[in-house]
């Protein structure tokens, strides 16, 4: 599947991307092995979803510069790893951004530990974002007194108390309201709740 979590492995040793590459194979992961880091960044989509194992030393652009230029392209997670561990590498690595640190020769369990955790990570965050993107562009096809009614829908007002808010008859805001969840496409007050709360401007009028 084109759209399937892919771990980006960016190292300049053959070997090691190669033994990345087939463990990420023995645990159902798709890889795609760079050794140019320079060459990575230039191709990689910013739609891209999974993770990036980011070797620190390497000829030409470090590690941690890559991790910085990765930070303005893209949301995918990183995973550094390194043969030259120290406190200060470590400290600059998750200042930067970077969601693990892991030494070489690295642990077979623990690498494929890290990478899951970030490819989740990404999964989980990338669907958060496509629902609110939903969820907004539905928002959308209220008119100006339907979103009114879904702020007090909200906030816990009774169609009563909505109809009285508005000098309205309380069949009208029941007409609203039912426009309101067909629009929004919402099954529940829960749903409802759960998924617009966030998006309505709290000072609504």
């Amino acid at each position: 599947m084109s759209h399937s979590p892919l771990v980006y492995l960016v190292d300049d040793d053959d070997a090691v991307r190669d033994a990345l590459a087939l463990l990420l194979r023995s645990v159902g992961l798709r890889s795609e092995s760079h050794g140019d880091p320079q060459a990575f960044l230039s191709a990689l989509s910013p739609q891209s979803i999974g993770c990036v194992v980011l070797d620190i030393r390497m000829p030409g652009i470090g590690g941690l510069d890559v991790l910085a230029r990765l930070a303005e392209i893209s949301d995918l997670p990183v995973v550094m790893l390194t043969g030259h561990a120290n406190v200060d590498l470590c400290r600059r690595a998750f200042k930067g951004g970077a969601m693990e640190f892991l030494q070489k020769p690295v642990d077979d369990d623990v690498f494929l530990e890290a990478v899951q955790a970030a490819v989740r990570s990404h999964v989980a965050g990338r669907e958060r974002q496509a629902l609110s993107q939903a969820a907004a562009e539905r928002l959308a096809r209220l008119s100006g007194r339907e979103r009114e009614v879904l702020v007090r829908i909200v906030q816990g007002m009774s169609n009563k108390e909505i109809a009285r808010e508005f000098d309205l008859s309380p069949r009208t805001v029941e007409t609203y309201r039912a426009h309101v969840f067909d629009k929004l496409e919402a099954d529940s007050l829960a749903q409802l709740i759960r998924q617009y709360a966030s998006l309505l401007d709290p000072s609504s009028p």
